[in-house]
Order: C-alpha cells, then structure tokens, then sequence
C-alpha cells in the first residue's frame, strides 16, 4: 500500500530538514507500510522507553549519533518525554547494578537531552506529567501508558516502539492506522463482571482475567458491571494487566471511561455473549501465583509506578514496623513524586521501616535478572499483575498477593495467606 506524504513530509524524506528528520520519517514510512496506513496523522506528545537495558550499546549509539547533530536538525517538534530508565543513580550500588550500567544509562540520558527530550522517567506520565484529552493524538511508548490514554482519556495512540515513538518526536506525525482510526475504537467482546473488588490487586487481577481471554491487539474489551468507580490507581492497574496479558490497547468501562456514556457508544452490532467474571475467577488467578509459606526474598512494589497517594498509604501501613532482615522491600515511583514524598516526609518513614524507595525506574526494567543475581533474589511478591505475568522470564518466582499481604510478607519475611 502507498503512504500518502504531506508537502513537509516530503521535505523531511529529501533531507530538507536535517539527517536526524529524514531518518525518522524514513522509519516512520517502513512502520506504516507495514500496517497499510494510509498517510500520516499530527501528534502533540511523545513517549518513548529509553531504558538502558532495551537500548542497550547499539540503541545508545544511534542515539548519541542523532545527538551529534545540529541542534536545529536534531530538536524534537512536540513535547517528547521518557518512561522509566535502567537505575536510580542514588540506589543502584545498593541493588547490585554496576558502574558499567550507570554509565551506559548517563550516556543515553546525555543523548536524550540533547535531542531536547524531557526526562520525565516515568510509566504515569498521565497521573504526573501532562494528561490528554479525548481525541488527542499521541505516540506513547509503554504499553500501560497507551492504554489508559486510550481508555480512561479517550486519547488515541498505538503502542509505539521506542524507534518509532522518537521518531515521532522529531516529524510531529505518526502513520494512521490501529486505534487512530475510528473503526478500531468500537468494542469487540463483552465483559459483566461480577467480582467484588476489594484491593489494588484484585484491579490487576481482573485485567489480567481480561487480557488473557482477549489475547489480541486489536480485540477491545467493553466492560459493564462494576460496583463502584474506580480511581486512578485501580484504572491504572487494571489497564497495565490488561495490556501485559492480552496486547489489549483499548477497554471500554461502560458509564464510566470517556467513550463509553452508554454501550451504544462503542458497539455497532450485537457482541457476543458476554463472559462473566466472578469472584473465583479472581480467586484462581491469585491461586496461580500462590507460595504461601515460603520465605519472601523481595518485595516489590513497581509496574506501574506508584502514585503519591500510595505511597503515603504504605508509610501508614509501615509505620512502627520493620522491614524483615532477609528481605528487600522496593518502591518504585516517578522523580516528580519521589521529590513530593521527600518533602512531606513518607520517603523517611519507608525507609526508617526498612523499605528503598526508587525513583525514576521500574523493576522489571532495571536489569532485574542481573539484581537477583547480584542479590540472592529468587521469589517476588508483588500486587502487580503485571509484573507476575513479566518477571518468571527474568529467573524469578513470582508470587500476586494484595496491598496489605505484600507489606505482612515484607515485615515476617513469610508469604502470608
């Protein structure tokens, strides 16, 4: 299929505007020949995951040849963020990281920078940085973030690969196709649930149940029955299981996400028959991930970033206790937010318990099979459904539990019921 180019994007192709933007568009017009997309579509933000451990040597170097550039060629045109990076320069001797990979992640950020990116470092830009609007359309690199700007915001991004997302950054355009397009927005399966939700977790659990049973990047989950609304969080939650598990981009909360006033809304024929999902249901997915019992090497609570209002809720949960000796309690969160719990007083609370708190990183992100070498690490308890379904593939075993059974096994060391 041809792509149609613009005036400018033809100017770009033939190098008008610099090497940096030729070779974007270039990437740009290969990514949407791929997926037969007509032409290009303006964006206004960018999102691109630069973690050191996805670069690695080769994805720094080309980096840091864009970065050599003339600045005029080399700028990015809309605001560019980060997501997570590979450490945390002030914790990552404590963790096992070594200096080879804080110096490779200095080179990428030095890169990053000179491309005019902002270093946001984050996986919930959308609760810390800049939320979109409904129709706003983006390139957004981390499947969590694309998600719930697609759902919760009624935005419209695809999942874009770090090449392409910084691609997007320096032409303002990427190809229109997937979930740019109406017709990619409406619902395909249907979803009643019937589970009481009580925990962070059980929101995890649940996209967890969904994404597997959709299984697809372009099945879209129309979701009714839900008790109570949601806030952010348990959104939040909900839409990274959701993407980890099933690829799935887009769910629809009918009464409650942008889209979806009524199931009207996103459905243009009868879907079909809708699968329920019950309290067992919610049950067995923790029954999966069950070691209760064992010793609780490592504690983490990253995948997606913690918000402030968490982490202010596990300073009060860990208030007069202690960390057990033998495990490591981690906490990962944005730079903007550890900055907020530095001031107010919840990063020292944590930490006088026992527990690390980490800024700018994400767990499965940072070298982790590297860490639980270094460290002694094998069996992870977390409340993120998403990192249960990731980490087993970095070497650890991992374990879902709730909010409040994840700080019992950081505090006995024991894998609680």
């Amino acid at each position: 299929m041809t792509i149609t180019l613009s005036d400018e994007a033809k100017a770009m192709r033939a190098g008008a505007f610099g090497e940096a933007r030729r070779l974007a568009i270039e990437h740009q017009i290969a990514v949407g020949r791929f997926f037969d997309a007509p032409d290009f579509v303006p964006v206004t933000q960018a999102h691109v995951m630069g973690d050191t451990e996805s670069l690695g040597e080769a994805g720094v170097a080309y980096v840091e040849r864009l970065a050599a550039m003339p600045q005029a060629e080399r700028r990015t045109r809309v605001p560019t963020i980060t997501d997570p990076r590979g450490l945390d320069f002030a914790a990552y001797r404590r963790l096992g990281q070594t200096e080879a990979m804080a110096a490779l992640e200095r080179r990428a950020a030095r890169a990053l920078e000179a491309l005019g990116v902002l270093m946001t470092n984050t996986c919930i830009n959308y609760q810390t940085v800049l939320p979109p609007t409904r129709g706003e359309h983006l390139a957004m690199g981390d499947t969590g973030v694309a998600i719930y700007c697609n759902s919760v915001f009624g935005a419209r991004t695809n999942f874009e690969g770090g090449p392409s997302a910084l691609a997007a950054g320096l032409t303002r355009l990427t190809p229109r196709y997937g979930y740019h397009l109406d017709r990619h927005r409406r619902a395909t399966k249907s979803f009643v649930v019937e589970a009481d939700l009580k925990d962070l977790a059980d929101w995890g659990a649940l996209g967890a149940l969904i994404g597997r049973t959709c299984n697809s990047y372009w099945e879209v989950p129309l979701i009714e029955g839900i008790a109570r609304t949601p806030g952010s969080d348990a959104l939040k939650q909900l839409g990274a299981a959701m993407a980890s598990f099933g690829s799935t981009a887009l769910f629809h909360l009918v009464g409650l996400t942008a889209e979806a006033r009524t199931r009207d809304d996103v459905t243009d024929s009868p879907l079909p028959d809708p699968i329920v999902i019950r309290d067992s249901d919610i049950a067995g997915l923790y029954a999966r991930y069950d070691a209760t019992g064992e010793r609780a090497d490592v504690v983490v609570f990253s995948a997606p970033q913690l918000s402030l209002i968490e982490i202010d809720d596990l300073a009060r949960r860990l208030d007069g206790r202690r960390v057990h000796a033998e495990t490591t309690l981690l906490i990962a969160t944005s730079p903007e937010n550890k900055a907020a719990a530095d001031r107010m007083g919840l990063t020292g609370r944590i930490e006088e318990a026992g527990g690390i708190v980490l800024e700018g990183v994400c767990f499965y992100q940072s070298y982790a099979r590297e860490m639980a070498q270094a460290m002694g690490w094998h069996r992870l308890v977390t409340p993120s459904a998403k990192l249960v379904n990731i980490i087993g593939g970095y070497g650890f075993a991992p374990t879902l539990r709730t909010v409040d059974q994840c700080v019992e096994a950081a505090v006995s060391g024991r894998i609680v019921a």
